[in-house]
């Protein structure tokens, strides 16, 4: 269960340079932020940080945006950065649905999706991260040649998200339902909190790549 509640935590949000507090107005020019023009990458649902936070690190050549709704978690990842600082990543707390507002189309080289509420109820089935109707905000913002990864233990989500792919005019890159027991797939492999968590309890983690 992701922590919702820090007294305080937004006043800290609101306070910290390593957080963009009008993505809107950068808008077509994130390079810009950078000061370079490196792809960007997002991660969707950041949750508190490691995956990006190690990607970076690991890619400085790469720039990262991590977005997260909740303010209390995103917190977390503002601790991190503050103990590890790294100049080619910044946070958003934003909605994922305006995430056409904040990047141009073709601004977006890749998308990260990791252990994404699943929001069991049919009737809700339009606010997954992997449905159809967020396929199509994704596909306005990548690059024609971009790419979506998606990783989760839920594998009633995953095996809706595989079928979000053709109506919304997406294909498979690459696909598993055990990822860590996977050769190819787990080749450069970062894990997320949740993904160490899930997987030392034995359940087997799902991913797919996909492009258009």
């Amino acid at each position: 269960m992701r922590l919702r509640n820090i007294t305080g935590s937004r006043e800290v949000i609101a306070g910290c340079d390593y957080v963009i507090h009008e993505p809107q107005e950068h808008r077509g020019q994130w390079r810009e932020v950078f000061g370079n023009d490196h792809p960007i990458r997002i991660e969707i649902g950041m949750g508190k940080g490691r995956f990006i936070m190690d990607l970076a690190r690991a890619n400085p050549d790469i720039n990262y945006i991590g977005i997260e709704k909740y303010s209390s978690v995103l917190l977390r990842g503002i601790q991190k950065m503050e103990a590890d600082p790294l100049m080619n990543l910044y946070f958003i707390r934003m909605e994922a649905e305006e995430i056409t507002s904040v990047f141009a189309p073709g601004e977006v080289e890749r998308i990260y999706l990791n252990f994404s509420d699943p929001w069991p109820k049919d009737r809700h089935a339009k606010r997954r991260l992997p449905s159809r109707e967020f396929l199509q905000r994704y596909d306005e913002i990548l690059i024609p040649d971009g790419v979506i990864e998606f990783k989760t233990d839920n594998l009633e989500l995953f095996r809706f998200a595989l079928g979000e792919l053709e109506p919304a005019g997406w294909q498979l890159e690459q696909v598993t339902e055990d990822l860590h027991h996977d050769a190819q797939m787990m080749q450069g492999n970062v894990m997320t909190e949740y993904e160490e968590k899930f997987s030392s309890m034995g359940n087997p983690i799902c991913k797919y790549i996909i492009s258009r």
